[in-house]
């Protein structure tokens, strides 16, 4: 039992240095930084550790990142989200490609408008005028480019048998 949850702890502490490394190359849209790795690292999460270490990782990766200056307040909202609603999908399915949809939707959707009041409540009423309207389509493309490297590197797994060692 302790040897399991040890390994998973280690396996969440790489994902989440993966994803604080990963958001060094964001992409700017909008008024967002849209990092794709931190979907990736969300999605791998799901699959090899199970929601509750994903959305652990999430908001881990999120304060760094924030500590760093590596992301903004946006980060929380999103990727905590799009955690918690892929790693329940795959739990629930496991079933990888609708856990990317979840991903997607959790981030871009849910993560979106939740940015709204997170924007306004932290970060002053002009971030909340936009984020409401800027912060959706942002996370949606970081969300789909995170989905399609988390679906390569399934497949790179799968292939090499590492999936199945590092699984749960």
């Amino acid at each position: 039992m302790k040897t399991e949850q040890t390994r998973k702890l280690c396996i969440a502490g790489i994902l989440c240095a993966v994803a604080v490394v990963g958001s060094m190359f964001s992409i700017p849209i909008f008024g967002s930084k849209c990092a794709p790795v931190q979907h990736m690292v969300n999605i791998l999460c799901a699959v090899l550790l199970g929601p509750w270490y994903g959305v652990g990782v999430a908001f881990a990766a999120s304060l760094i990142r924030n500590i760093l200056a590596l992301g903004s307040l946006m980060a929380f909202p999103g990727s905590m989200l799009g955690a918690l609603l892929c790693g329940i999908v795959y739990w629930k399915t496991k079933n990888v490609p609708f856990t990317l949809l979840a991903e997607v939707f959790g981030t871009a959707v849910l993560g979106g408008l939740c940015a709204y009041p997170v924007a306004i409540l932290f970060m002053g009423q002009k971030a909340g005028d936009i984020a409401f309207y800027a912060y959706v389509v942002p996370f949606f493309i970081s969300t789909v480019g995170g989905a399609i490297l988390s679906a390569i590197v399934l497949k790179a797994f799968q292939k090499t048998g590492v999936s199945g060692r590092l699984a749960k």
